[in-house]
C-alpha cells in the first residue's frame, strides 16, 4: 500500500522517507512489497497505516483533492491517532512514535494472552452487552447498527457466539486478527502508553476530533491523552461518533487512507450520507 503516491508525489515520498529514518527500519519498502504476513503483524500494520493515511491526506490537501477543511475529524481506534494528527494536536513524529509504541504493546500483550474477536450480526448492543454479561467476553466495536465486535479470551469469545445466534443474531464470525483488542487483555499495554503519552506533546486540536469512547468531540490535551490510553480497553463506539457528526450538519463524509470499511459503516449509520474515499493516486484525480 502507498507505493503510487510515493512514486507519483514527493510530498508522500518525503513522509515515509522520513517515517523509515525515525523508525530506524523499512516501514516503507514493507508498505510497498510486503510480504503481507509480516506487514500484517499489528507491530507493522499500526505504524504502516498511520504513515499511509496521512500521506494520502498531506496530498490531498496540497493538490486541493480534499476540498475545504473538514468541520470534524475522527478515527477507528488506530485511526484516532491519525485524527489527532490531520486536527494538529499530534506532530507527524510525535504521533509515528506513538503508534509504533501502541503496535508493539498491543503485540505483546495479546502474545502474552492471547485472546479472539468475533463480529456478532444482528443484535443490538443492549443484547450483545448482555451476551458478554453471561459469557465472559466484552465488547469491543460498535461498528454500526446490527454489527458489533466482541473480544476476550478464546473460550468467552466462543461461548458468546454461541449464546448470541441463540438469541437471535444472524451471524457469528471469528475474525482472524492477532489479540482481543479493546478488552481488558490490553491493560499491560495501556499501562505502558500511559507513560509514553503522558510524556508526548498534544496541543487543542485545530479541528474537533470526536473521540472513540464518547462520540463527542475532546479539546483539552490531557482529555485526550486519558482517551489514547481508556480506548485501548475499551469498546470504539463508532456509531456515537458518526451520528454526533450527522447532527451537527455533517453529509459527506471522506474516509482517508487504505481501505474503505469507513465508508461502508457510515452509509448503514447515516443511510443518506455521501462517502468518498482517497487512499491513493486514481481518488486523488478523480
Amino acid at each position: 500500500m502507498g507505493r503510487d503516491l510515493y512514486e507519483a508525489y514527493p510530498l508522500a515520498r518525503d513522509l515515509y522517507d522520513h517515517a523509515d529514518s525515525l523508525l530506524g527500519r523499512g516501514l516503507s519498502r514493507l508498505c510497498f512489497e510486503g510480504p503481507l504476513e509480516e506487514l500484517s503483524k499489528t507491530a507493522n500494520a499500526q505504524p504502516a497505516i498511520y504513515v499511509t493515511s496521512l500521506a494520502c491526506l498531506a496530498v490531498a490537501r496540497e493538490t486541493a483533492a480534499l476540498g475545504r477543511e473538514p468541520a470534524f475529524v475522527a478515527g477507528h481506534s488506530l485511526g484516532e491517532y491519525t485524527a489527532l494528527a490531520a486536527a494538529g494536536a499530534l506532530a507527524f513524529d510525535d504521533g509515528l512514535r506513538l503508534v509504533d509504541q501502541r503496535g508493539r504493546l498491543t503485540q505483546a500483550a495479546a502474545d502474552a494472552t492471547p485472546g479472539a474477536m468475533a463480529a456478532v450480526l444482528g443484535i443490538d448492543e443492549e443484547a450483545a452487552a448482555s451476551v458478554c454479561a453471561t459469557s465472559g467476553a466484552e465488547l469491543c466495536n460498535i461498528n454500526s447498527p446490527g454489527q458489533l465486535v466482541i473480544g476476550g479470551p478464546k473460550d468467552a469469545v466462543e461461548r458468546a457466539c454461541a449464546l448470541a445466534l441463540e438469541r437471535g443474531a444472524r451471524r457469528a464470525i471469528t475474525l482472524d486478527v492477532g489479540g482481543a483488542f479493546h478488552t481488558s487483555l490490553m491493560a499491560p499495554a495501556a499501562a505502558a502508553m500511559r507513560e509514553a503519552v503522558d510524556a508526548t506533546e498534544i496541543k487543542p486540536p485545530a479541528i474537533p476530533v470526536v473521540a472513540n469512547d464518547r462520540g463527542a468531540p475532546v479539546t483539552d490535551p490531557d482529555v485526550i491523552r486519558g482517551e489514547l490510553v481508556f480506548q485501548l480497553t475499551h469498546p470504539v463506539r463508532w456509531v456515537q461518533c458518526v451520528e454526533y457528526m450527522a447532527r451537527q450538519g455533517v453529509t459527506t463524509f471522506i474516509e482517508i487512507g487504505p481501505g474503505r470499511v469507513l465508508s461502508g459503516l457510515v452509509k448503514r449509520i447515516v443511510k443518506d450520507a455521501e462517502t468518498r474515499n482517497i487512499g491513493g493516486v486514481a481518488a486523488l484525480k478523480a
